[in-house]
């Protein structure tokens, strides 16, 4: 081989036959029959080999806007002063364990800093379990919480898909608190509290494990499911759960990797649209934290932090809070501020929701839109009063919004949910420019159906009727509507 490897330039096809020779074969590409070749992004839009731009609806990662500047200089200036492990004291961390505790409800006010979300959940488990001195968990279905081995175990999202070793003893797993196809919705349980439903569910797990003598340690939830379809839990839910886990003597667990730092607009953290007096014992942060840098943190109480100081065992992570890595989480802080992108996640998500609900009248394949702040979900389905998914249709639209330059996914057990969860800088413009490619893709989709006479597909007669008849808003507005 010639020359630096830095300066080498590759062509696509090239870059394709590397890896699948040389990365392991589980790795999995978007788009895998056509991927895209990235070679650099900024703001909410990334760029492939040739220029093409295209609009970037899912990278929650790059939360305040790929390769911020701000970001960038923070990370390159404290590079070329120092890298380092936290054995060392270095100002960095403490300031940001620091800022993370002053916009986190108390008790929460103890940090461990780590790589990913992974590692994030995989400590949790080790807190919970040092505290309460049981090794049970709850977890709910279709969560996904990192690829550890442990957290793999609390995940129904990986244990119970292809390949998964399927749910170990030691977990218990609640219906996910999804209110439009889940266990418990408005049509068969109309009139009825559905987050005092879905947490009697997790009441009867803590007694049914007590009764077979087990011992719950903990609850975890993601505090909006991602993996799981975009599911927003009704109003009441996780106070009352949290409630009977503590009573049981367990902990609580928030995971805001994903949808954590001011997504949802009106809150810095997802759990507290459940109200200023839900508040977990150990919060889990990851992916947005330092904009495509790698780390993110647990936050727990000092109570928990020295029940897992007791034994002796110290924890150490090489790279866990490293100078960089919290110079460019403190960047990120501050620019999600400076930007005032907690605003504009109020503003635009706002936008988004209203103009997809307008859409939904229109198209019979949406069978719901819900979201808040810019962490949105448009679920498919084929029929409107069963609600059976429309997973091949979300497919087609997810493969023909790529053909129109708009990165978009789809996820939830059916695969049938189309996510939305773009950097906190997507405007109004940009939503215009989802919504009217939606439309032309959902219009082109349904009339082929309807040529086909397909029997698969069931459009309401009157679909404007239907959807006056299941509209409702929820009482924490901006987040469900059918």
């Amino acid at each position: 081989m010639d020359g630096s490897d830095l300066t080498r330039t590759l062509t696509k096809k090239e870059t394709l036959q590397l890896r699948q020779k040389f990365v392991g074969q589980s790795c999995k590409l978007f788009f895998k029959a056509d991927p895209i070749k990235i070679k650099r992004a900024k703001e909410q839009y990334m760029f492939d080999e040739e220029g093409n731009r295209y609009l970037d609806c899912i990278n929650n990662v790059a939360h305040v806007g790929h390769c911020h500047p701000e970001v960038v200089s923070a990370g390159t200036k404290q590079m070329a002063l120092l890298n380092t492990n936290n054995r060392f004291l270095h100002d960095n961390m403490v300031l940001l364990a620091e800022r993370l505790a002053s916009i986190l409800p108390e008790p929460l006010s103890v940090c461990y800093f780590v790589n990913s979300g992974s590692e994030a959940n995989d400590l949790a488990l080790r807190l919970a379990r040092a505290h309460t001195h049981a090794e049970d968990a709850i977890v709910l279905d279709h969560a996904y919480h990192g690829h550890t081995t442990a957290v793999m175990d609390l995940s129904p999202y990986k244990f119970n898909a292809h390949g998964g070793t399927g749910k170990k003893p030691w977990v218990h797993v609640a219906p996910s608190p999804d209110i439009y196809r889940g266990l418990y919705t408005e049509i068969n349980s109309p009139g009825k509290d559905l987050a005092e439903l879905y947490a009697n569910e997790v009441k009867q797990i803590i007694e049914r494990a007590e009764a077979d003598g087990r011992k719950i340690a903990v609850f975890y939830a993601e505090s909006l499911q991602s993996c799981g379809g975009q599911v927003i839990p009704p109003p009441g839910y996780l106070r009352n759960v949290y409630k009977f886990v503590r009573q049981a003597g367990g902990v609580c667990v928030a995971d805001e990797v994903q949808v954590g730092f001011g997504r949802v607009g009106t809150h810095w953290w997802a759990f507290q649209l459940q109200g200023e007096d839900v508040v977990p014992d150990i919060v889990t942060l990851g992916k947005p934290m330092g904009n495509g840098h790698p780390i993110s943190a647990v936050v727990t109480t000092a109570a928990i932090a020295a029940s897992f100081a007791s034994n002796g065992m110290e924890y150490f992570n090489t790279y866990g809070g490293n100078p960089v890595s919290c110079a460019m989480a403190l960047a990120v802080l501050e620019t999600i501020e400076k930007d005032r992108l907690r605003e504009n996640a109020i503003t635009v998500g706002a936008y988004l929701i209203e103009h997809l609900s307008e859409l939904k009248k229109k198209h019979y394949l949406i069978g719901d839109i819900r979201g808040c702040g810019l962490f949105v979900g448009i679920e498919l389905v084929q029929d409107h009063r069963t609600r059976k998914p429309a997973t091949v249709e979300a497919e087609e639209v997810i493969y023909r919004m790529k053909e129109s330059f708009i990165l978009l996914s789809a996820d939830g057990p059916d695969r049938n949910v189309l996510k939305m969860k773009p950097p906190m800088c997507f405007s109004k413009e940009n939503s215009d420019e989802f919504i009217a490619k939606l439309d032309e893709i959902l219009t082109e989709i349904e009339s082929n159906e309807s040529e086909n006479d397909s029997s698969s597909i069931s459009a309401p007669k009157d679909l404007k009727t239907l959807n006056e008849k299941t509209d409702s808003s929820s009482p924490l507005k901006c987040l469900q509507a059918y």
